[in-house]
Formats: structure tokens, C-alpha cells, sequence
């Protein structure tokens, strides 16, 4: 009998379960997206947005890819899901499935910091990052014809993911260097961790410690916001920042709470960590910045998703699994002058203050490396992913990702360790 599969979101982790699933089991499965979006969003190429890139050149419509992979694509708004009956409940009706993916993604929630949402610049969205190039361009203005300028780039408490408002802060550096301005910006940046990218352990805190003082960027550790006022960041330790332009990257939520399945206190839902199989059901998984794992970043979405999606087809087509979610971090790192890479084999550790830390038993996997060569590898992404999303295909499969897969590790045994 063929198995219903639903896959619930668009992004990163939705396609990317749709597509395994359907490479993997052909016709053992019928595969549905049910997304509000008509399109997908390159979301981590968005920073390029405030500096000039169209956004349009970051999307393209889902439809077209699912039909060559076979996959049916319904676009609606989820509203819940009843496990029992085994439906989704969307604008566009109910959706019966057999066995269902949550891959519905991350919101923002920046009214938990009171005067946030009033006086600051937010990164989440492309409108925000339309809004942010605005800005950018304004503070230019006035830093030419006015003088001294100052801005801050905030982290506070419940981000899950503060990699790109570390490629903003090095790009509008650089950007600002290369207009004649730099001179006239004092740039700070400031987070509620105790080291930068706390998550991804030491060598990375090295790698922005050490390119903060040599672009003359005040870095701040340990600096919790209390509240924002017109002109002024207010912090637990008693300081208070004055600015001109405020960039932020608020605190995370879960984009699409779900009532009837167990949740984190931000809505996310709660999974095996190998698995992905959400806590108490066994034909629902969850994957991406819509389960519990505490990083949310493109790459790991991938991972899960891959992970869930074998588990699944290994279920209908009787098999063993091939693999399961090892929690492993690849990111490029954008400067525009160069770019830092860094691969982090990580482990949960069940703290709340530091819910995650490198693996131990994994440090051969961790690696950093900077240099301009990096940004070459960062396009390059740019343009497979796209193309393997536009085909109807996965990310991690075929002979087309091992051979990107044997290069990202040529290049870094060379230029990282």
C-alpha cells in the first residue's frame, strides 16, 4: 500500500525531507508539501541583501520542482495537527497523511525586549533586510556630511542562531572601508553569550576576537539586554550603549506552535535527537528550526531532514536505516574581504545556559580555517543548492553532492585545522 507522506513547510528542512524521501522510495511513496509560501527563500544568501543583492535573485517558485520529482505541492497555511485522526489542518482544508514531517521553521519575537521592536533593525526577514540596506546607505550619508555615526549590533537571550549578524557586522566593515567611511563608524557588537558563537567552541571565539581588533570593532561578551530606549541599549551589567543604527537578530520562537504535540516552552517541537521522531508519536517527525534542536542553522536543517527522512523510508520499504542525525555544523562565514569556515561536530549537553558544546570525541571533525578562497566555496553553494531544489532533488544525494562533498573537504585539509 502506498504511504501518505506529508511534509509540513517550504525552507530548508521541507524540501529537503520531500526530495530524500521521494529519491529514496520512488513510488513506495506519495509525497505532499503543503506550504503558505509559493516560493523558497535562499534565506542564508539574505545578507547580501543590504548591500545591494535583489532579493528576487534569492527565490524561486516550489511548484515546478515538485512536479519533477513527483512530489504534490499544496499551498496553504497549517493551522494544527491532529494526531489521531492523522490530518493537518489547513486554509486549504484538511490534509490526511500516514506518516507526517514538521519542517514549518522559526519566527522572531522581538517584544520580549521591551523597545526592541520600536528602535531597532531586525535581519529575520527580507523585508527587514530591504529596510537594513536603507539604513546602511543612510548611515553613509550621515556620516559624510554630519560626522562620527554609531552602531550596534545586538544578540540578546533566545537567539538560536547569531552566525549572520557576525557575516553582517565583518561585511559592513569591509563595505564601509571600501566607501571611504570607516573612519567615521564606531562599530560595536555586543551578545548576551559568555564567548562569540558560543555554540561552536573556542576557535571560532579565537577567529572573531581576533578579527575584531584588527577592524577596530568593539567586541562585548556577557552583555545581557534589559531594555531599548530611543538612542540607547540598556544591559543587566549596568551599562548603557549609545547608537545611531541598532541591528539585531531577535529572540527565537517557534513559527508555527502545535497544541496537540509536545513542545519547548518557544513552541518547538520536542524529538529524539537521532531519530527526529517526535516525543510519543511514531509517524510524526520534526525537523529544522521547527524542532527542539538548540541551533538553528541551514546546514543542520539538512542534516535532520535527511535523517528523518531515512528513518521514514527505511520503515516503509522494510529496511535498516543508513543513517541519523550526528549533530555537525558547516557554515562559511562571510567577510566580502575573505570568509571563515568552520565545521563543529557538536553534542546537547542539557544545559540551558549552554545547551550545546563541541563533541569531544569528535575533535578530528573540528575544523576553522580563514580565508578569501572560502568565499569562492560560499557561491558556489549558492548556486548548487538552487539548482538541486529547482530539479526536485535533495541536497545530500547523488553523484553531484559527493563530488561538492570531496571538495569542501580538499579545500578545507588545506586551508583550515
Amino acid at each position: 500500500m502506498v504511504q501518505r507522506v506529508v511534509v509540513l513547510g517550504g525552507g530548508f528542512g521541507g524540501l529537503e525531507s520531500a526530495y530524500y524521501l521521494k529519491w529514496r522510495l520512488r513510488d513506495r511513496a506519495q509525497v505532499t508539501i503543503v506550504s503558505d509560501r509559493p516560493d523558497f527563500l535562499f534565506k542564508p544568501n539574505t545578507i547580501y541583501i543590504p548591500f545591494g543583492l535583489p532579493p528576487e535573485k534569492l527565490m524561486f517558485p516550489i511548484a515546478p520542482g515538485a512536479r519533477r520529482a513527483g512530489v504534490d505541492f499544496i499551498q496553504a497555511r497549517v493551522e494544527d495537527v491532529d494526531p489521531d485522526k492523522q490530518e493537518v489542518m489547513t486554509t486549504q482544508g484538511p490534509v490526511p497523511f500516514d506518516r507526517l514531517i514538521i519542517a514549518t521553521g522559526a519566527g522572531m519575537r522581538p517584544e520580549e525586549i521591551p523597545g526592541l521592536q520600536e528602535y531597532a533593525v531586525g535581519i529575520w526577514t527580507v523585508d527587514e533586510m530591504v529596510r537594513l540596506r536603507g539604513e546602511v546607505q543612510r548611515l553613509v550619508e550621515r556620516a559624510l556630511t554630519r560626522g562620527h555615526q554609531r552602531v550596534l549590533f545586538l544578540v540578546p537571550p533566545s537567539n538560536k542562531c547569531s552566525g549572520p549578524l557576525y557575516e553582517l557586522v565583518f561585511m559592513l566593515d569591509t563595505w564601509l572601508r571600501r566607501r571611504h567611511a570607516r573612519g567615521l563608524v564606531h562599530i560595536v557588537y555586543s551578545t548576551y553569550e559568555r564567548s562569540f558563537i558560543q555554540a561552536f567552541g573556542p576557535r571560532l571565539h579565537e577567529v572573531v576576537t581576533r578579527e575584531f581588533q584588527a577592524r577596530g570593532i568593539e567586541g562585548l561578551t556577557e552583555h545581557v539586554v534589559t531594555h531599548v530606549e530611543a538612542g540607547a541599549v540598556n544591559f543587566a551589567n549596568g551599562a548603557r550603549i549609545p547608537f545611531d543604527l541598532l541591528i539585531t537578530f531577535p529572540p527565537y520562537v517557534a513559527a508555527r506552535p502545535y497544541a496537540s504535540l509536545p513542545s519547548d516552552d518557544r513552541g518547538f517541537v520536542t524529538t529524539e535527537l537521532e531519530t527526529r521522531r517526535v516525543q510519543g508519536h511514531p509517524n510524526i517527525y520534526a525537523v529544522g528550526d521547527a524542532a527542539d534542536f538548540p541551533v538553528k542553522q541551514a546546514f543542520l536543517a539538512f542534516l535532520q531532514a535527511d535523517a528523518a527522512a531515512e528513518q521514514l523510508a527505511a520503515e516503509i520499504a522494510g529496511e535498516q536505516p543508513r543513517l541519523c542525525f550526528e549533530p555537525t555544523s558547516m557554515c562559511v562565514m562571510e567577510m566580502f574581504d575573505k570568509a571563515t569556515f568552520a565545521q563543529v561536530p557538536l553534542r546537547v549537553t542539557g544545559d540551558p545556559q549552554r545547551p550545546v558544546e563541541v563533541r569531544a570525541e569528535a575533535l578530528s571533525l573540528y575544523k576553522v580555517g580563514v580565508s578569501p578562497l572560502w568565499r569562492a566555496g560560499k557561491a558556489l553553494l549558492g548556486l548548487y543548492l538552487p539548482f538541486r531544489f529547482r530539479s526536485g532533488q535533495p541536497f545530500h544525494a547523488g553523484p553531484l553532492w559527493q563530488a561538492m562533498d570531496l571538495g569542501l573537504k580538499a579545500m578545507s585539509a588545506v586551508l583550515a585545522q
